[in-house]
């Protein structure tokens, strides 16, 4: 797969990817963190705000690799 491909098909994961991750947190974090106090509920949308780094980070390496 040239770099070229790979960064399309990065764009499209990484279009996908974050609304689903976005959603998911936000829903969790509605059963999880609201009502237990504003500490907690800072605590998990700072964690969860900045959990999606390290999958789109993998993604962005994968895409940026040099050709063979």
């Amino acid at each position: 797969m040239t770099q070229r491909q790979r960064k399309f098909v990065g764009i499209i994961l990484t279009i996908l990817y974050l609304p689903v991750y976005a959603l998911i947190a936000m829903v969790l974090g509605v059963r999880l963190a609201v009502d237990q106090g504003k500490l907690w509920e800072l605590l998990y949308f700072a964690i969860a705000g900045t959990a999606w780094l390290p999958i789109e980070m993998a993604i962005i390496r994968w895409m940026s690799r040099p050709d063979a």
